[in-house]
């Protein structure tokens, strides 16, 4: 079976790498595609479902989505000894069934059942979490190689683009035809079908050799200082990307799901090829330092530009423009982080804790300032946080060139 998935998928893709995919990637790929489904029916409703089941009120939102970023922050140093030893293969086994009860917490939520379905939707969100992203990463970094990562990390990111055509179109239809509550279905019968693809991923055997305090150190050290700020510059993008721009657009539409649907299949639809030629490039020409550079500006610039929208056709022009100029940021980004992480050797889950504590932090600290700004300023001026938090993506870059950070 893994030796098939590998050659099937090699001789389909013969002519874009230069070397051969490892069964692991092939098993990773296909089971993170499944997810990315369930993600973009629900990427950019899923804000808005919060925002209308929280009586419109930003700050609460905001409150549920900084508790579950700060839960997975604490959590993920505690958890990287568990799972090392718990096994990265049953992990994603098992995460598959808490990203599944997230949403048959989100189905069965209402106004009447709130303070109770809450709590549980975020403890199975932070174990999902946990369980997941910890085992994919240390994966990805294993199983992935030198020659093709940026190839690889393009694939990754060109899937959910084109997943991401489609996807918010049917989405908008079928919440205007049956309400949410179909998504939901739709998302929990995709998780748990994500579990096949991680039956046959092989055996990663990395053993977490930090103690809570050791974690803490490592995070707050000043040798470590600017790639810990990259980090949580990166949670801090992604939470307004994530949470603060679907809930501008809702608004701007007067609450028009089909419109908001259509307007992100049309930006999306732009940037897949692109998306592809950015990884061969990169590979080829080992240029992501300067591509991350360039990138970075572009898209700050974008996040400045969404402050000034005011109509549709501007939400699909300046969304157009950000999703470009995001290939040229994520994509050196994401690679970087990689090429970091298969640097650490046995330590690769150390530093994997490490990166997802400080997004995690970072994503917390932007919530903070969106429940303190809601109540004084327009929305829109939270993306000021997202611009100046791209620029700092650079200090990954700064920080590859200095040194390995190879832990001991």
């Amino acid at each position: 079976m893994k030796r098939y998935n590998a050659n099937m998928f090699q001789n389909l893709n013969k002519k874009y790498y230069d070397a051969p995919l490892s069964s692991g990637f092939v098993s990773l790929y296909i089971g993170k595609t499944i997810v990315m489904l369930a993600s973009a029916f629900l990427g950019i409703f899923l804000p808005i479902f919060l925002y209308e089941l929280f009586n419109q009120s930003l700050s609460l939102v905001a409150i549920y989505y900084g508790v579950g970023y700060l839960s997975y922050g604490l959590v993920v140093s505690l958890g990287g000894k568990f799972i090392s030893k718990f096994g990265f293969r049953k992990a994603l086994q098992v995460s598959v069934f808490f990203g599944a009860l997230i949403y048959v917490a989100f189905y069965f939520m209402d106004q009447s059942n709130l303070l109770f379905l809450i709590p549980i939707s975020l403890l199975a969100l932070t174990l999902h979490r946990l369980f997941y992203w910890l085992p994919f990463h240390v994966d990805f970094a294993k199983f992935t190689n030198k020659r093709n990562r940026a190839r690889q990390v393009s694939v990754f990111r060109a899937t959910r683009l084109i997943l991401s055509i489609f996807a918010p179109l049917a989405a908008g239809f079928l919440i205007i035809k049956f309400g949410f509550d179909v998504l939901f279905i739709i998302a929990i019968v995709l998780f748990i079908i994500s579990g096949i693809p991680y039956l046959t991923i092989p055996h990663t055997k990395e053993k977490f050799s930090w103690s809570l305090k050791r974690t803490y150190q490592e995070l707050f050290s000043k040798n470590k200082r600017k790639i810990i700020i990259a980090y949580v510059a990166d949670g801090s993008e992604n939470v307004v990307g994530l949470v603060i721009w679907p809930i501008f657009i809702y608004q701007l539409l007067n609450g028009d799901y089909f419109q908001v649907g259509a307007i992100s299949t049309f930006i999306i639809a732009m940037t897949v090829v692109l998306q592809l030629a950015l990884g061969k490039h990169i590979d080829l020409k080992k240029s992501q330092g300067k591509i991350l550079k360039w990138g970075s500006v572009f898209y700050s610039l974008g996040w400045l530009i969404k402050i000034f929208i005011v109509t549709a056709f501007q939400i699909f022009l300046a969304g157009a423009y950000h999703s470009i100029a995001r290939i040229f940021l994520r994509t050196p980004f994401e690679l970087l982080t990689y090429e970091i992480a298969a640097d650490q050797g046995h330590y690769v889950d150390e530093f994997t804790v490490l990166h997802e504590m400080a997004m995690n932090f970072g994503k917390v600290m932007t919530i903070l300032l969106v429940i303190m700004m809601s109540p004084y300023f327009s929305i829109q001026w939270i993306f000021l946080v997202a611009a100046v938090a791209t620029l700092v993506f650079n200090l990954l870059n700064v920080e590859r060139r200095e040194k390995k950070l190879i832990y001991s």
